[in-house]
């Protein structure tokens, strides 16, 4: 592992141990590479870890995180959503979080399920892999800024974290129905500082690059992470979890 990869996971495990001070914790997994990178290096630091998913019936985050375990074989547990009750409950939250925002919305009822889920098995703390997406140029936006340069990317970045930052905040505030917390060790400040020190290059290559986040995929493949989850393109929690469809349905 070079020196680079070396700090990176150095400072990843840093993180999570300053964060995470429990050791029985459960993990927001959909089986990519953010995700099962933060699992296996929680479980690799003595962590006694489950990993919860979320989604619709043969939902791809379900079908895709099943497979990703069978190689991990990490302990797993699984919430099917209700269609039946889905409407209802995604209004309630409406209500509670107090905004139109269609991401917040989406990630809000995502968490609701992960915290009934974590509460169910006697969990209190989950952990989640948010802040990789935006400290590591995971979203298509940073591909549409590469061409207007570096600036410009930095400049997508600080709204995206500041964005992720709130919107984690309402997140909370849905899990603490259920008496969870949910953790982000990598949206810690002392991360973000870290992150930003990162190469431009080992994040992003140009506007065509449809994988991005090389360094993390890279770290991931280091650790054994599986190599199928090594390589998945990005899918938002809201679309592998079908959530986004069911709510378009009910506005």
């Amino acid at each position: 592992m070079n020196e680079m990869n070396k700090k990176l996971l150095e400072q990843i495990k840093n993180s999570i141990s300053e964060t995470v001070k429990v050791k029985k914790i459960g993990i927001a997994f959909s089986g990519g590479v953010d995700s099962t990178l933060v699992s296996k290096i929680c479980s690799d630091m003595d962590y006694d870890i489950t990993l919860l998913t979320i989604g619709f019936p043969e939902s791809h985050d379900i079908l895709f995180a099943k497979q990703v375990n069978a190689f991990l074989k990490y302990p797993h547990r699984i919430l099917e959503i209700d269609s039946d009750t889905f409407p209802e409950i995604s209004a309630k939250i409406h209500q509670k979080i107090k905004t139109d925002n269609l991401s917040w919305n989406e990630n809000c009822i995502a968490f609701h399920y992960v915290s009934k889920l974590a509460n169910s098995l006697e969990l209190d703390t989950v952990i989640t892999a948010n802040g990789v997406d935006e400290l590591f140029c995971g979203y298509n936006a940073y591909r549409e800024a590469f061409s207007e340069g570096e600036s410009k990317i930095n400049e997508v970045m600080l709204v995206k974290l500041d964005n992720e930052l709130k919107m984690m905040k309402a997140v909370n505030l849905i899990a603490s129905e259920f008496g969870v917390k949910i953790l982000q060790p990598l949206l810690s400040q002392k991360f973000i500082e870290y992150a930003k020190t990162v190469p431009l290059s080992k994040k992003i290559h140009d506007s065509d690059d449809l994988y991005r986040k090389h360094i993390i995929r890279k770290l991931a493949h280091e650790v054994n992470v599986p190599e199928l989850s090594c390589t998945k393109r990005k899918k938002a929690l809201q679309y592998g979890s079908r959530i986004h469809k069911a709510l378009l349905k009910t506005r």
